[in-house]
């Protein structure tokens, strides 16, 4: 009688069970608010966790920083307009989330593409809206290597090409197809500086054409599917993706970037990314994907890009540890997942252009004081003159915040 006693006592306070997240609307995350519970619950120092923030506070005008350990909320810092309610367009962060996309499509849909991520693309089955093909070398590009930037495109601007990890060839900008082809075309026109596979470039095209493919074969656009696969299941608040362009309306989903949810939000997706794709009782995204993602992969061998993730097995941020994934976005966002620590991280950041609802069409009410207008960059050391860059932000955020951990 005791034994069982015992049992339902763990039970009801929550012994043994494995901890996923309310919506906000129904409580939300757990938290951990006093100096001292944190570091004995979380294993962290928040005077360290302050350090990381006020770093961040000089790499953007808006943002804030989050860190969620063994399942609590345990650091909330917000600047300028950066704020629970703000949803500010998050540009490339939403490579992340469209490739968490097609890793749910290819185990919804893998018996219409049984080969996957090894899948060559370009042909009528995939992408009928390619065809003719405009180069016929295109042919030999696959899923995997569009969603690692090794398909071969010309990457925007003048980022360089890398072969082998090193920046062998200084790309320049190149005419990109006429916009009125519209978004589609555009992306499937997108030149190629290389042979599929033989260099890694960044180029925003290449996950938007892995979104028409996803589109062709579930029916929906990308930010349908991600509501109905990824919002709805964890429990999102507002969100939208950012798809206004002045007074137009993209006809699609850009699939390269701009998703803007609440910074909780962003959390609960890194969460159920920690969790191998689990969400209380159901499988949300492929435990295997999310395997794929973090760690390098077979169809980039030439830069620390996984599936639209930026890898550290390499150990090029020194100070975080090897397992850590993340990805970046215009402004300074970024999204953070470290499986060893235990560990998820949203930088929030961002311009007062990305913070404007009329980019995205969401109602969003919260104080502002007007202390970030008209904020100009910091140099990013007295040795040098240089703003903070939007990796180099999350890449040193990622090393401060691990660097808080004392157990």
């Amino acid at each position: 009688m005791r034994y069982l006693f015992l049992i339902t006592v763990a039970a009801a306070v929550g012994f043994g069970e494995e901890y996923f997240p309310k919506p906000d609307s129904a409580g939300g995350w757990r938290t951990l608010k006093d100096a001292s519970a944190i570091r004995k619950t979380a294993g962290l120092d928040v005077k360290k966790l302050d350090q990381a923030f006020e770093y961040a506070t000089r790499s953007s005008q808006h943002g804030g920083l989050l860190v969620v350990r063994h399942g609590y909320l345990v650091y909330e810092r917000y600047y300028g307009r950066g704020h629970r309610e703000a949803i500010p367009a998050t540009a490339s962060v939403g490579k992340a989330y469209t490739s968490i996309a097609s890793g749910i499509m290819l185990d919804e849909k893998k018996a219409r593409i049984p080969e996957g991520l090894d899948t060559k693309v370009f042909n009528a089955k995939y992408l009928p809206e390619a065809m003719p093909l405009d180069d016929p070398a295109k042919a030999d590009i696959t899923l995997g290597q569009l969603l690692s930037m090794s398909s071969g495109f010309h990457g925007e601007g003048g980022n360089p090409g890398f072969v082998n990890g090193v920046p062998a060839v200084k790309l320049t900008p190149v005419p990109r197809p006429a916009t009125q082809l519209g978004q589609d075309l555009a992306a499937l026109r997108t030149p190629l500086w290389t042979k599929p596979g033989d260099g890694y470039s960044y180029a925003s095209s290449s996950p938007h054409v892995a979104s028409i493919v996803l589109r062709n074969l579930t029916g929906m656009e990308l930010h349908e599917y991600v509501d109905k696969r990824l919002a709805k299941p964890l429990g999102w608040g507002q969100w939208a993706w950012a798809m206004r362009r002045g007074e137009n309306v993209l006809a699609h989903t850009p699939a390269g970037g701009d998703i803007a949810l609440r910074s909780t939000d962003h959390l609960r997706f890194l969460y159920a990314i920690l969790k191998k794709g689990r969400w209380g009782k159901e499988q949300i995204i492929p435990a295997s994907y999310i395997e794929l993602c973090g760690k390098p992969t077979k169809w980039n061998t030439h830069a620390p890009m996984s599936l639209m993730w930026e890898v550290n097995a390499d150990g090029h941020v020194a100070g975080a540890p090897k397992d850590a994934f993340f990805k970046s976005g215009g402004g300074g966002h970024g999204l953070v997942v470290i499986p060893s620590l235990d560990m998820v991280i949203y930088k929030m950041s961002g311009d007062d252009g990305q913070y404007n609802p009329a980019r995205t069409g969401l109602k969003q009410e919260y104080p502002y004081d007007g202390s970030r207008d008209g904020w100009k960059p910091a140099a990013r050391s007295q040795f040098s003159d240089g703003p903070i860059g939007t990796d180099d932000g999350l890449r040193r955020v990622l090393e401060m915040v691990a660097a808080a951990v004392i157990d």
